[in-house]
């Protein structure tokens, strides 16, 4: 009877000291790599805008990556065309909007490819 009181409590003693062995091992990880982040856009890697880009080409691309951001943490499949910032840029000025939305689509292939990876068959057919 007496064995059987002790039994749970033994058990319980061994299994937290077993788990706390393993989990004092664990340092963390590495600090990233020297130049980490830093890709062709420059510092910030791919979502950062091309250099060349005019300041409406940069906000366009600023906002298409956060569109296709969205997307995915929304679960959406990837579409330009779907996002109403790309199709109706009304606070864009008239002259503008070709480069916005040349901009906008260029952030959003940029970041789906990032995000989506490349998928079956390349790229996107919008």
């Amino acid at each position: 009877m007496n064995l059987k009181k002790l039994a749970a409590p033994a058990l319980a003693i061994a299994l937290l000291t077993t788990a706390s062995a393993f989990a004092q091992g664990y340092g963390g990880p590495p600090p990233p790599p020297q130049g980490y982040g830093q890709g062709p856009g420059g510092p910030g890697g791919w979502e950062a805008p091309p250099p060349e880009f005019q300041a409406a080409q940069a906000r366009g691309y600023h906002d298409g990556v956060e569109g296709a951001r969205k997307d995915f943490e929304n679960h959406r499949p990837p579409n330009v065309n779907n996002r109403d910032e790309y199709r109706h840029p009304g606070f864009i000025p008239g002259p503008e909007r070709r480069d916005y939305k040349f901009g906008f689509r260029r952030g959003y292939d940029n970041a789906v490819r990032h995000m989506y990876g490349p998928g079956p068959g390349g790229p996107r057919p919008y």
